[in-house]
C-alpha cells in the first residue's frame, strides 16, 4: 500500500474523451484528487461521483484537479458521466495499470472464484507529487466532502 510521504506512481491513460492524462502534467501546477470506484453502473459509485462532481468547483478554488478512475471503459464512463451530468475527468484503467501502481486491488470471492477488486480508494497528491494523504477502503456517501476538508489543510 501506498503510504504519505511517498513519490505518487506516476501514470497516462485516457479519459472518457479518450484524451491522454498523465500525472506528471500536473506537477508543479495543481495539487491531483485521485479516486478509485468499482464500476460506474453501482449506485454508491454513483453518489461518489456526483458528490465529487458537486464539489469540483470548491476544489478548483484550492489550485486542486479530481480524476476519477475505474476499469470501465472509455465508452462507460462517457455515457455514465453524460447521463448523471458528471464534471469530473473519468479515467479508463481497462488493464487495471493505475490500479496495480496505486495498490488497490484485493481478491474477492465472486461465484466461488477469486477475482481481483477495486477497493474504494482516494489519494491526495500534492503539487510537487508527494502523496499527501493514501486513503484505503472508504465509504462513498460524504467522502468527498472529507477530501476536500484534507485538501483545504496542504
Amino acid at each position: 500500500m501506498l503510504q504519505p510521504g511517498q513519490i505518487a506512481p506516476n501514470f497516462s491513460c485516457v479519459d472518457a474523451d479518450m484524451e491522454f492524462v498523465k500525472l506528471a502534467d500536473y506537477k508543479g501546477l495543481a495539487n491531483v484528487v485521485l479516486y478509485f470506484y468499482k464500476r460506474d453502473s453501482a449506485p454508491s459509485c454513483l453518489q461518489e461521483n456526483i458528490e465529487f462532481s458537486d464539489l469540483a468547483a470548491d476544489f478548483a478554488a484550492l489550485d486542486t484537479v479530481l480524476f476519477g478512475v475505474s476499469r470501465d471503459d472509455c465508452l462507460s464512463h462517457a455515457a455514465f458521466r453524460d447521463q448523471h451530468g458528471i464534471n469530473i475527468r473519468l479515467l479508463a484503467d481497462k488493464d487495471a495499470v493505475v490500479c496495480h501502481k496505486y495498490c488497490i486491488l484485493h481478491d474477492r470471492i465472486i461465484d466461488g472464484v477469486s477475482r481481483k477488486s477495486a477497493l474504494r480508494s482516494t489519494f491526495i497528491i500534492d503539487k510537487q507529487g508527494i502523496v499527501r494523504h493514501a486513503l484505503y477502503d472508504v465509504a462513498s456517501k460524504g467522502h468527498a466532502q472529507q477530501v476536500l476538508a484534507l485538501v483545504k489543510q496542504l
